[in-house]
C-alpha cells in the first residue's frame, strides 16, 4: 500500500499585516498642508486683516484750535482760572454733538485737568474777577451741535491748583471735546 500520505493542503494565506504602532494618524503632520503652503496663508490673511483695521479705524470727528488764554490767580488758595477761546471744526460728514469739554494742563509738577465751568456761572466769574473776561466769546458748551462742514468758536473757564507761575511755565494745555457718537475725542493742544 502506497504509503498514505496526508494531502498536501495549499498554505493558508498570511494575515495582512498590522500597522505599524508608532505612527499616529491624527498629527498635524497626516491633516495638514506643508508647512510653506500654511505659513502663506496666513501671511496673506493677517495682511489683508491689517488692510481692513487701518482702513476701518476711528478717526475724530473734527479739529481746531486754541486760539487765545487768559489767566487769573485766585489771590490765597494757590489756584488759578483759565478762559480759554477755542475753534471747533466738524470735518465729519454728520453733525456732531459735544458730550463733555475737559482741559488737561501739564506743568513740571505733573498734570492737572477740570470740567468746563457751566456757562450759567460766567457773569459770576466775570464779576469777581474781570481780567478773566478781556477777549472771551461766548461759551461754547455741551450739547453745542456743530452741521457738518461748519465750525464753532466759543470760550470755556476751567480751574487748576496751580499758581500763576507755573501755569505760565507750562508744559502744554489741552482741550479735549468728546462728542456723542464718537469712541475718539477731539483734542485741541496749545
Amino acid at each position: 500500500m502506497p504509503e498514505d500520505k496526508p494531502p498536501v493542503q495549499p498554505p493558508s494565506p498570511e494575515p495582512p499585516p498590522l500597522p505599524h504602532l508608532g505612527v499616529e494618524f491624527g498629527t498635524a503632520k497626516r491633516n495638514l498642508p506643508p508647512a510653506k503652503v500654511l505659513i502663506a496663508v496666513l501671511a496673506v490673511a493677517a495682511a489683508a486683516l491689517g488692510v481692513f483695521a487701518y482702513l476701518t479705524r476711528a478717526k475724530p470727528q473734527g479739529g481746531g484750535s486754541v486760539d487765545a488764554i487768559t489767566v487769573v490767580e485766585v489771590p490765597e488758595q494757590n489756584l488759578v482760572l483759565a478762559a480759554v477761546n477755542l475753534t471747533l471744526h466738524n470735518t465729519g460728514e454728520k453733525p456732531l454733538w459735544i458730550h463733555s469739554i475737559k482741559v488737561i494742563l501739564k506743568t513740571d509738577n505733573g498734570e492737572f485737568s477740570d470740567e468746563a465751568a457751566s456757562a450759567i456761572d460766567f457773569d459770576r466769574y466775570f464779576q469777581a474777577f474781570p481780567a478773566l473776561k478781556q477777549g472771551t466769546l461766548p461759551a461754547i458748551t455741551p450739547e453745542t451741535k456743530i452741521a457738518s462742514g461748519s465750525q464753532a468758536s466759543g470760550t470755556v473757564i476751567v480751574g487748576f491748583h496751580v499758581t500763576k507761575d507755573a501755569f505760565d511755565k507750562r508744559k502744554s494745555l489741552s482741550v479735549v471735546i468728546q462728542p456723542y457718537d464718537q469712541a475718539l475725542p477731539v483734542v485741541l493742544t496749545k
